[in-house]
C-alpha cells in the first residue's frame, strides 16, 4: 500500500498518495481541471499555487504540476492573475528609462521588501531585474526575468502593485528588438526557408515512420 498523506484542497480534506504532485494528487481527489492545468510540466505558468504546511506559518508559492504533495499541506490554486498590461506599439518605442516610467511608473514605487523574489515559482530574482528595469538597464532585466513564465504569483504578493512579468516582456522585447546583435546567419536561414531550399527535405522527413524520425533527431548534429 502506498505511503498516504492528507492534503486540503480549497479547504477540503482528501487522502492521496505521497508520490504525487500537488496537480495530480486533485485529479486522484476527483477533481476535473479544465482550467489552470497547461502544459503540465513547468512550461506554461497556468498552475501557479500557493499553499501552507499546517504548524508552519510561511506561505509558499509554486506550479503544482512540480510540487509534491505533503502531509497536512493546505492548498489553494491561482490559475490567473490579474496583470497590468499597458498597450504599445512595438516599433514606435525606444528602450530609454522614460518609456517604462510612461508604461509602468509604478515599479519606482517598489519599497524593497523581496516578496515577489521570495514567492517566485522559477526562483528569479524578480526584485533585481525589476531594479535593472528602473535604470533602463533592458539587457539584465532581459537576462534575469528569461525563464519567467507568468504565472503572476510575484504580482499578487507586491504591496506596490508591480505587474513583474509585463514589465519583464517590456523589458525582454525592448532589448530584442533594439539592443541585442544581429545575428546574421538567422536572417540567412530564414532567407532560405523562403526560398524553398528545404521544402523537398522537410517533405521526405514526413513520409517517415515514427521511430526513424527519433533516430534521426537523437544523432543529429547540433550546430555550434
Amino acid at each position: 500500500m502506498e505511503n498516504m498523506v492528507n492534503v486540503y484542497f480549497f479547504g477540503k480534506k482528501y487522502e492521496v498518495p505521497s508520490s504525487l504532485t500537488i496537480m495530480k494528487a486533485m485529479e486522484y481527489a476527483g477533481y476535473q481541471l479544465v482550467r489552470g492545468c497547461g502544459c503540465r510540466n513547468g512550461f506554461c505558468g497556468a498552475c501557479a499555487t500557493i499553499y501552507r504546511i499546517k504548524g508552519d506559518k510561511e506561505l509558499k508559492a509554486c506550479l503544482a504540476c512540480q510540487q509534491k504533495v505533503e502531509n497536512d499541506m493546505y492548498v489553494a490554486t491561482l490559475p490567473f492573475f490579474p496583470l497590468v498590461k499597458e498597450v504599445y506599439d512595438i516599433e514606435k518605442i525606444k528602450p530609454t528609462e522614460q518609456i517604462m516610467m510612461q508604461l509602468y511608473p509604478e515599479i519606482y514605487a517598489c519599497v524593497g521588501c523581496n516578496a515577489c523574489t521570495k514567492a517566485c515559482t522559477q526562483g528569479l530574482s524578480v526584485m533585481q531585474y525589476i531594479a535593472d528595469a528602473q535604470r533602463g538597464d533592458y539587457a539584465n532585466c532581459a537576462e534575469k526575468s528569461f525563464d519567467c513564465v507568468m504565472c503572476g504569483v510575484c504580482s499578487s504578493r507586491c504591496p506596490a502593485g508591480i505587474s513583474h512579468p509585463q514589465v519583464a516582456e517590456l523589458a525582454r522585447r525592448l532589448y530584442g528588438k533594439y539592443i541585442a546583435p544581429e545575428t546574421q546567419h538567422l536572417y540567412d536561414r530564414v532567407k532560405e526557408i523562403n526560398d524553398g531550399k528545404y521544402v523537398s527535405i522537410i517533405e521526405d522527413l514526413m513520409q517517415k515512420p515514427i521511430e526513424e524520425l527519433k533516430e534521426l533527431y537523437n544523432n543529429r548534429e547540433i550546430e555550434k
